[in-house]
């Protein structure tokens, strides 16, 4: 199957995600801007997630589908269907002793990861009583990353795709109850909010979970045993916990130290919402397909599918995520005053959040990267190796972090992060380099420099279209003003890319056709 293909695929469905997303944060900044109950919201939704990306996303997904997308391909679905219900049990009753601790001990736990939070009692308050109550979305959806798995090893990737698309309706939908009831910005708000992203979870899990039955993959609790095979998958989850997770563990150390500073939190975040556009379109989608496939190439002995496999992969990563982080650069503002700047939302936190874009879309080619390089390493059985380079990156974020926001508060711990994910990306090439498990062919290596040179002059004629245009996004342009002249400069900005790479040759409209349909 076409790695570019099918990471279309989920790409297809994740920018429905992110549409909807994009929706589901202009209601939440139009409701809450960015006060403290948004700052608490905020910091209670990214607890769980938090977790989820370390335990689920991260080590799950490092060290299970490697596992069982060998077997499937050694011993054909019926071990691997065991070996998937045996992880499954010891999975669910961890998770709910786990999520049952650290409910009940949340308020400590507020108080060591958001300790900024100190200075106001009641805000204080109202995040533990917020998280708590978003805390049983780690449950569910650890499990859903399970069920995930599954699909994605079998080459089903719709499901899993399709699924965080849920979790945009139910807060749409939470908005659309807190605004019947008036609670606007208000503390009942933030529970309003907490309970859809509990309910979030329960509806992806119960999504996935009929999704693996029709695979001929039921998933049931029963009573767990620690086979060697489960005890394997443990072992290797326990280094991907820190290498696949690395970048949510910047961002609660971000998290932490935004704490400290009035409405970073909430800066931070919609800034984080702009640039996780393009990432999970791309970069998550690459790294979703990726390992699977590279898992069963090599254990069918296809040494060079699987390098011609990450360099299209890489081509496909660089293609997309160059331009997009050029354009959240040239254009936050405007961005930012088309999508968030109504209500709650002021002209203020535009300009305060619109640097923060910039710094963030720094690292988003190196974020991509990384979903590139990792399953080189996972695919192969090591999990410690990235996970040796993650703890590296996590060093330079908290050294960057600490200084640079000193100088220039909230936008220095996103320009940390950026600084911090591209330590990570180059170790990581360094070593497949020299390891010779990765190397630019003849195609990336000459593709990668075009594709450079078409996006400065995406970049240039984005930032001439800007000046043309400036007085569609001031305070006093309407909305629909502002709407028109957004969508006119997204036309500017792809056009004039894709005209660029069509005359360099970067990737040309027949190249990328063939590229969707090859097997």
């Amino acid at each position: 199957m076409s790695v570019i293909r099918s990471a279309a695929k989920v790409g297809g469905f994740t920018s429905i995600s992110r549409i909807l997303g994009f929706i589901r944060d202009q209601l939440i900044a139009f409701t809450l801007g960015t006060g403290d109950v948004a700052d608490a919201f905020f910091v209670a939704q990214r607890f769980p997630n938090l977790f989820r990306t370390l335990f689920a996303e991260g080590a799950f997904n490092s060290a299970f589908v490697p596992i069982f997308a060998g077997k499937v391909e050694a011993e054909g679905l019926p071990a691997a269907r065991q070996l998937a219900s045996d992880v499954y049990a010891v999975m669910l009753i961890w998770m709910v002793l786990f999520c049952a601790l650290c409910m009940a001990f949340m308020p400590w736990l507020i108080y060591l990861f958001a300790w900024g939070f100190q200075a106001s009692p009641q805000k204080m308050a109202l995040v533990v009583g917020l998280t708590q109550l978003c805390f049983p979305y780690l449950l569910f959806m650890t499990l859903t990353a399970l069920q995930g798995g599954v699909l994605n090893s079998l080459h089903r990737f719709t499901a899993a795709a399709a699924a965080p698309i849920l979790l945009n309706l139910v807060l749409i939908l939470s908005n659309g109850v807190a605004w019947l009831i008036g609670s606007g910005n208000s503390a009942l708000t933030g529970y309003i909010f907490a309970g859809g992203v509990t309910l979030s979870g329960v509806a992806q899990f119960a999504l996935l979970a009929v999704s693996c039955k029709r695979a001929g993959v039921p998933l049931m609790p029963k009573r767990p045993r620690l086979t060697p095979e489960v005890r394997q998958v443990i072992g290797r989850s326990l280094p991907g916990i820190v290498s696949g997770g690395v970048m949510q563990i910047n961002l609660l150390i971000a998290t932490s130290l935004a704490s400290a500073i009035p409405h970073a939190n909430s800066y931070l975040y919609y800034a984080d919402r702009l640039y996780q556009l393009p990432l999970g379109v791309i970069g998550v989608a690459i790294g979703v397909v990726l390992l699977p496939t590279l898992s069963r190439r090599l254990r069918a002995g296809d040494e060079s599918g699987a390098k011609d496999a990450k360099n299209r992969a890489l081509e496909f990563s660089l293609f997309l995520t160059l331009p997009a982080a050029a354009a959240l650069i040239v254009i936050a503002v405007p961005i930012l005053r088309t999508v968030f700047e109504h209500g709650a939302f002021k002209a203020t936190d535009t300009f305060a959040v619109a640097p923060t874009v910039t710094a963030f879309a720094i690292g988003l080619p190196a974020y991509s990267l990384t979903k590139v390089f990792q399953p080189g390493f996972y695919a192969r059985g090591d999990t410690r190796t990235p996970m040796k380079f993650a703890l590296y990156s996590v060093f330079v974020n908290i050294i960057g972090s600490i200084g640079l926001s000193y100088f220039i508060g909230h936008v220095g711990i996103a320009l940390a992060t950026s600084l911090a994910a591209w330590t990570n990306a180059a170790q990581l090439y360094f070593r497949l380099r020299k390891l010779r498990h990765f190397e630019f062919d003849k195609g990336s290596s000459a593709r990668i420099p075009l594709m450079i040179h078409s996006t400065l002059i995406m970049a240039a004629s984005l930032l001439i279209a800007r000046v043309i245009m400036e007085d569609r996004f001031t305070a006093q342009a309407s909305t629909w003003t502002a709407v028109l002249g957004l969508v006119a400069l997204v036309i500017i900005g792809l056009i004039s890319y894709f005209l660029a790479s069509q005359l360099t040759g970067a990737w040309r409209i027949s190249e990328l056709k063939a590229a969707l349909k090859r097997n």
